[in-house]
Order: C-alpha cells, then sequence, then structure tokens
C-alpha cells in the first residue's frame, strides 16, 4: 500500500506520548477538523467505491479471512464505508458484533443480523442492531476488531472522534487479536498526535491495502 504521509500540522514529536495536556489537545482538534473537511468533500460515488475497495482488502488479510467472530461497526456517511465488508463477512456466516451505545460511553455490543435491521436509536448517533445487549466483556469473543479512525500512524496511534469510546472498548480485546483501523489512504500519516490514555491499533486498512502497525516480531528470533 501507500507510504504514510507528512502530518498536515506541525506537532512536536518529542511530546508524542509524553505531551502538553492543552498542545496536544489542541493538535488532535486541528487534525480533526482537517480530515472531516477532506471526506465530506468525497463524492457519493467515491464513497461507494472506497467501501467496495475496503472489504476487498480487509478479505485478503489471514486474520479477517480465518475469522469466525468479528467485530465492526457501522459507519456513517462520511467514513470509510462499511457495508459490502458486513455483507461479505455474514454471508460466511461470521458472527458478528457491533457497538451499541448507552448513556454517556456506556459500553455494549449485540449482533449483527442483517442490514435492514440497523436503526439510529438516537440523534448523531451511527446506526445500531436491535438485538439484545450482550456486555461490554463480550469483545473478548472476537477474532478480530475492526474499528473507526480519522487517522492512523506507522506506530498504530490512532485519532479518533474525541470522545474516547473506543479507548475505553479496546480494554477488552482479547490478547492477540488484531484491532485494525479503517481509513482512506491519505489519512496513514507518519505521526499522531497522541495522549498516555490513547490506546494504539495493530494494523491499517484503506482502500489501497493494509499493513501492521508498531513493533513487529524479529523474524530471525
Amino acid at each position: 500500500m501507500s507510504t504514510a504521509a507528512q502530518p498536515p500540522w506541525h506537532v512536536d514529536e518529542a511530546t508524542v506520548g509524553n505531551p502538553r495536556p492543552r498542545d496536544m489537545s489542541e493538535d488532535k482538534d486541528r487534525l480533526r477538523r482537517q480530515v472531516r473537511a477532506r471526506r465530506n468533500h468525497r463524492s457519493a460515488r467515491r464513497r461507494a467505491e472506497v467501501a467496495e475497495q475496503l472489504a476487498q482488502v480487509l478479505l485478503t488479510i489471514p486474520e479477517v479471512a480465518a475469522a469466525r467472530c468479528v467485530s465492526v461497526y457501522a459507519s456513517r456517511p462520511t467514513e470509510p464505508g462499511t457495508g459490502p465488508i458486513l455483507d461479505e463477512l455474514a454471508a460466511r456466516g461470521v458472527r458478528l458484533l457491533m457497538p451499541v451505545l448507552g448513556t454517556g460511553l456506556q459500553r455494549d455490543w449485540a449482533e449483527y443480523a442483517g442490514r435492514d435491521d440497523l436503526r439510529e436509536r438516537a440523534p448523531g448517533r451511527p446506526p445500531e442492531p436491535s438485538g439484545p445487549p450482550l456486555g461490554a466483556a463480550t469483545l473478548a469473543d472476537a477474532d478480530v476488531v475492526l474499528v473507526p479512525a480519522l487517522a492512523v500512524d506507522v506506530a498504530g496511534g490512532r485519532l479518533g472522534q474525541g470522545g474516547g469510546w473506543y479507548d475505553r472498548v479496546l480494554t477488552h480485546v482479547r490478547p492477540g487479536a488484531p484491532v485494525i483501523a479503517l481509513v482512506h489512504e491519505d489519512e496513514l500519516l507518519d505521526v499522531v498526535p497522541r495522549e498516555p490514555h490513547d490506546l494504539t491499533v495493530t494494523a491499517v486498512a484503506t482502500p489501497d491495502g493494509w499493513r501492521r502497525l508498531g513493533p513487529q516480531p524479529d523474524a530471525d528470533a
């Protein structure tokens, strides 16, 4: 896949992981505004193409192809679309877990039962399945966890929407299960602003391809 891009904002890399909170928060907000603006300018046709390409890329990831249970989310209109990958995995009989958002930052999961079952339960929230909530710890059943992101860096740093929801739910991921962020090709950067509480992802998928992130096992070890 394409190489990581230079970030479109200035950040002192010495502060990544040990930041000045006010400065890092400003860097995050600036980058969020820039990414959202670019996403808003993509046409409906291009968004549909991205969703189809992303599904095909995801199916080339060995862990996704072999998974029996995958955590995935219903994408919002400007996000890299997850509709086609939901269809592909459901057709293979894969159990699909989707986020159910409770009051505030309450965390829960329910099983996907088809696109027609997804409903927007409250204004501004992503569509959710109607099935019974299974509990936050159910995420440990997932062989692969697909997560949204506004940007990702080569070390696995992930920039989310700012609510911290996924930073909380990812504590329930089963050890060794890959956590894959879905972004556009220009949203894989050399570095994103990161604070100590921000959890990392282990891989990234774009319409152009996928790659593992962060430290890799030594093949000679």
